[in-house]
């Protein structure tokens, strides 16, 4: 069986140690790109523009302490305001999901995506700055 589809995870589940992001960028479709034009990727069902959004995981156990997680939405995710003297921006994501897939490693590797990032205890912020996709 192989599932291609995201599957739902809960937050904690993927972060137990809570995620600091640290910046949101437009995702490239490198196919649609040419001549130095670069063209914004659109998420497949929904056709809205994609963002990655970088964060640092600070779970000792983890993995890979830099993770980038992908968010569809029609205006740049807003992140929220830094700590009072430190560079970390604490967020949640809601909606979040796994995608598991055959890296070119021959070995399982996982994509995330989510609909969009709050500030730790606070309201969903999926959207605020317009950007030309």
């Amino acid at each position: 069986m192989a599932l291609q589809i995201p599957i739902p995870v809960q937050f904690g589940a993927v972060f137990p140690a809570g995620a600091f992001a640290t910046r949101v960028e437009a995702v490239a479709d490198f196919e649609a790109s040419k001549s130095g034009q670069k063209v914004q990727a659109r998420d497949k069902a929904t056709g809205l523009p994609m963002w990655v959004v970088t964060v640092s995981d600070p779970d000792p156990l983890a993995r890979d302490s830099s993770v980038r997680i992908k968010i569809p939405a029609s205006d740049m995710p807003v992140l929220p305001d830094e700590l009072p003297g430190l560079p970390f921006r604490p967020v949640e994501f809601v909606g979040l999901a796994v995608t598991p897939y055959v890296n070119n490693s021959g070995r399982v590797a996982y994509s995330l995506r989510a609909d969009g990032l709050r500030p730790v205890g606070g309201v969903a912020k999926q959207t605020s700055a317009k950007t030309a996709a």
